[in-house]
């Protein structure tokens, strides 16, 4: 999958979105926050990973100090500062090289890293703007499965660095997306077993599973909507599910 790509693609049809609204507009999956305040989230949010990357930082970075922070006052100019902190992510991982390590939550990992995570904020930002002004949500069946699997990495790799619990020993989650094409991608499972929390794309029953389209288990795995609301078939323990969703915050 081309993530350059897509980041750049992503972040245009976010703000094209949010141009074409109200900025005042509620938004019901980012609670007190408005259009306004999640276009200024993503977009600082670009500046800020590319800024960690640029610096080869090895310690989180206060958003306060992300440099340009902050979008010009103006429709045009801030659309532009948007999709320039998006290019500013590609640049930052071509001056110091896609392998090299810097800081993210999770630890260190190798700086392109940061452009398939900038893809999948925007796309998941995306949607909370789509909810809210009420307009269709579309999102190619391949970026959807791989923000599954993205999503997956952070919720097990938070909840152990963590030391929390968010599956019961013994429990798992299967999701099983009904997408055509995708094969051994679109399926997941999260086991809790003796060696801990992971996840992989093997076939398995699970404690409870989830079935439907990838983009459905995406907005259901990131609580932009509830399994009985986007339509998903749900088999097995629903309270495992429960607890899994309540556990695994961002």
């Amino acid at each position: 999958m081309d993530f350059r790509a897509a980041l750049l693609d992503q972040t245009r049809s976010f703000g094209e979105l949010i141009a074409s609204s109200d900025p005042e507009t509620p938004v019901p999956t980012c609670p007190d926050w408005t259009l306004k305040q999640l276009f200024r989230h993503v977009g600082r949010g670009n500046r800020w990973a590319a800024q960690i990357i640029s610096e080869r930082r090895v310690s989180a970075l206060d958003p306060r100090e992300v440099h340009d922070g902050k979008p010009p006052d103006d429709l045009e100019g801030a659309i532009e500062w948007l999709n320039a902190g998006a290019v500013q992510v590609l640049k930052a991982v071509d001056q110091i090289g896609t392998d090299t390590r810097v800081w993210t939550f999770l630890g260190p990992k190798p700086g392109g890293w940061w452009i398939r995570r900038r893809v999948h904020e925007a796309a998941v930002h995306h949607a909370d703007a789509a909810l809210a002004v009420g307009t269709q949500y579309d999102l190619p069946v391949d970026l959807a499965a791989d923000a599954v699997s993205e999503w997956l990495e952070i919720s097990t790799g938070m909840a152990n660095k963590r030391h929390g619990e968010p599956l019961a020993l013994g429990s798992s989650v299967h999701l099983h997306a009904t997408d055509d094409g995708l094969g051994p991608m679109g399926e997941w499972t999260v086991e809790h077993d003796e060696d801990g929390l992971a996840w992989s794309h093997s076939h398995g029953k699970g404690t409870v599973a989830l079935r439907g389209p990838a983009r459905d288990l995406l907005m259901a795995v990131t609580r932009r909507g509830t399994a009985a609301d986007l339509g998903l078939e749900m088999f097995g323990d629903t309270a495992t599910w429960d607890t899994w969703l309540d556990r695994t915050p961002f």
